[in-house]
């Protein structure tokens, strides 16, 4: 007999869960996720999960309690005796501390992984990582879904003649080559120098965007420095518009000033992690339901192959 299912959700991806558990046709479980007066975390499940397979949904996003909680949930479940416990984290911080870039680094998505399976963690789920090679770092199994089934929907949707998909970096060009191949446009990318993390110094086009419609591709959105400067350069050579298609929305510090200031038109993300506020320029689709099928095919032990657009 198969094992029951449960859904539980941290604090930092509530809003997702919530809608993905109303896709897979289950509430939510109950949780309490408590502190103590110095800010210390406390996770207890409120029902029996003993002999059940549970899901718990956080994207790692900043503050780092954010991951803590995760851990906390993680050890939680085991020592209640769930039967098997799936990881879903929407966005996978530390991602880009993925390798030793210069000396005496650490390699913070290496930690994490560490830090999950050390846990109890018996499968994990994320989204778009910023380095694919993360999934290399588990010994455990990991699905590794990918944005551009909710994205090329989308992008198809808009009706744009003379589309050109475009890397902000030499480093998504292939994330974007494979979008391009799917909604048959062509391809631009752009090459960027930072002497500083956040902090672009110089940009250059590679390829032709005169007269066309631009849309820059990129797994994450953090102070938003780079698609800005991006669409400036874009507009420069001659674009008709310049959008953005971002997985993750990070929007730190000034970033959704620098959006609102901006020549791009629009820039469409998923709910990976939540808004801190709506503006005009952002559109948010939703992944929930590519994820409660996700969960449904791995409960069932069913290809998940079937949710990538290939």
């Amino acid at each position: 007999m198969s094992s029951q299912i449960k859904i539980y959700s941290g604090s930092a991806s509530r809003d997702l869960a919530e809608e993905t558990a109303d896709f897979f046709g289950s509430p939510l479980g109950q949780i309490d996720i408590t502190r103590f007066s110095d800010g210390e975390i406390q996770v207890r499940y409120k029902e029996s999960i003993r002999g059940t397979d549970i899901f718990i949904i956080q994207s790692t996003y900043a503050p780092a309690d954010n991951l803590m909680e995760l851990l906390l949930m993680i050890d939680a479940a085991k020592r209640a005796s769930a039967n098997q416990v799936v990881v879903v984290m929407p966005y996978f911080g530390y991602a880009r501390q993925d390798r030793k870039f210069i000396s005496r680094v650490s390699i913070g998505a290496k930690l994490v992984a560490n830090l999950l399976t050390a846990a109890g963690a018996d499968r994990i789920v994320t989204m778009d990582l910023h380095a694919g090679q993360i999934q290399g770092f588990f010994d455990i199994p990991m699905d590794h879904l990918n944005a551009s089934a909710v994205f090329v929907p989308y992008l198809n949707a808009l009706n744009l003649d003379n589309l050109c998909i475009a890397s902000p970096d030499m480093g998504g060009s292939d994330r974007a080559r494979s979008y391009a191949m799917r909604v048959n446009a062509s391809l631009a990318v752009i090459d960027k120098h930072r002497d500083r993390p956040n902090e672009v110094t110089s940009m250059q086009v590679i390829g032709d965007v005169k007269g066309k419609n631009v849309v820059l591709v990129d797994d994450m959105i953090d102070t938003a420095g780079t698609l800005c400067k991006a669409a400036e350069v874009l507009k420069g050579q001659g674009a008709i518009s310049a959008r953005a298609i971002t997985t993750h929305p990070i929007l730190s510090g000034t970033a959704y000033d620098r959006l609102e200031a901006s020549l791009l038109d629009e820039i469409a993300v998923t709910n990976t992690i939540p808004l801190k506020k709506r503006i005009e320029k952002i559109k948010v689709i939703s992944i929930a339901s590519l994820f409660a099928k996700a969960f449904r095919k791995i409960h069932n032990h069913e290809s998940i192959s079937s949710l990538f657009i290939n």
